[in-house]
């Protein structure tokens, strides 16, 4: 077990979880950081995928994580995320539905401008990350 350190994951919506953690693995927008006790000071951007937290205890909790800041000032880390979902609030079906409601805007790509075909692509992106993380 690693040392725990202070974790605070927070969404415009408000608090999502704040309290120590030993470990949190996230996408940013360089690719996956692992956060660890004692890290140096750091910034980045967040990117759109998986979030592994790990608990003081032990247990690993995941989470679709997509977009936002995270930071690591004096031994705090803070991740501010645009959307936070833990893995068992995601919505499977939900998700699946976004999914394939992007993939037929897609199939129909030549009557769509190209702000509407880099929205249906975001959608799916997104829609994919939840579905599979929630089958993980």
């Amino acid at each position: 077990m690693g040392m725990a350190y202070k974790l605070e994951i927070a969404t415009p919506d408000g608090e999502v979880y704040t309290g120590n953690a030993t470990r949190l693995i996230c996408r940013t927008i360089d690719g996956d950081v692992c956060i660890m006790a004692r890290h140096t000071n750091y910034c980045t951007a967040l990117g759109m995928g998986l979030a592994k937290v790990t608990m003081e205890d032990g247990t690993v909790r995941n989470a679709a994580c997509m977009g936002g800041m995270l930071t690591v000032m004096e031994g705090v880390c803070r991740l501010v995320a645009t959307t936070w979902e833990w893995q068992e609030d995601i919505d499977f079906e939900r998700a699946s539905r976004a999914k394939n409601k992007a993939e037929e805007q897609l199939d129909r790509r030549e009557h769509l401008d190209d702000r509407d075909v880099q929205l249906a692509e975001a959608k799916l992106k997104r829609a994919l990350i939840r579905t599979s993380i929630a089958k993980l």
